[in-house]
């Protein structure tokens, strides 16, 4: 069966609720792994005025962007095996991509962070949602047929489509290849403010004063000031 952004879009959470997600995921990898360059998942709540922006970058050449602002969200995935790839569309983005992107967010399409040295946007799959819309929204796309993930939206959104902690903590063990607290992730998830326990039982190697710069960009919920 094909899977497309079509169906990543009718499983998507609200813009506040995707925005949640995003920061615990980046806090996560915060703890599990100390080292920026092997991160997997990322937040800037400071990217710009108004600006913040969850990513992933795998490390193969797949990633994902997504710009929360005052206007709404834009989300830019790039799968760089995906057939819709620019780079085997003759240097264009796949007809109907971004073609439809509202003018709030079309400096979000052009933005050089997210296009390449010819000043193409890196896009395999795209969806945004208003302040105003009841959902998310897509351009009109023919997909190639042949192909069950042809934008690569199935593996770039898997942990934004399962919200689960179970969902995080399999991805974690498999990626990081340690043991991974499933209550701690689900105390993240939750939001809850860190403690030094609840740290160590993600990496015992990690303190909280490690973390202050991270939790500020991120902009995590600050630890209690008994725990700081």
């Amino acid at each position: 069966m094909t899977v497309t952004v079509y169906d990543v879009a009718r499983q998507f959470p609200s813009i506040a609720d995707l925005r949640h997600l995003c920061r615990s995921l980046a806090m996560l990898d915060a703890i599990l792994s100390p080292d920026r360059e092997g991160r997997y998942y990322s937040f800037n709540a400071g990217w710009a005025d108004g600006e913040e922006m969850a990513s992933m970058r795998n490390g193969s050449g797949d990633e994902y962007s997504i710009m929360f602002s005052v206007a709404g969200a834009y989300v830019r995935g790039f799968d760089h095996e995906a057939p819709m790839s620019p780079y085997g569309n003759d240097g264009e983005p796949w007809p109907g991509v971004i073609d439809e992107v509202p003018d709030a967010f079309r400096p979000f399409v052009e933005e050089p962070a997210f296009t390449d040295e010819d000043d193409v946007p890196v896009v395999t799959a795209c969806l945004w949602r208003e302040v105003t819309d009841d959902r998310w929204r897509h351009g009109v796309i023919d997909f190639p047929t042949e192909w069950s993930d042809p934008d690569g939206a199935t593996g770039l959104f898997g942990l934004l489509v399962d919200r689960s902690p179970e969902a995080f903590h399999c991805f974690a063990e498999d990626y990081y290849e340690v043991p991974v607290d499933l209550e701690a992730v689900r105390d993240v998830y939750a939001l809850r403010p860190l403690s030094q326990k609840l740290v160590s039982s993600l990496n015992a190697e990690v303190t909280l004063a490690d973390l202050a710069v991270d939790i500020a960009e991120i902009g995590y919920p600050q630890p209690a000031r008994d725990e700081i």
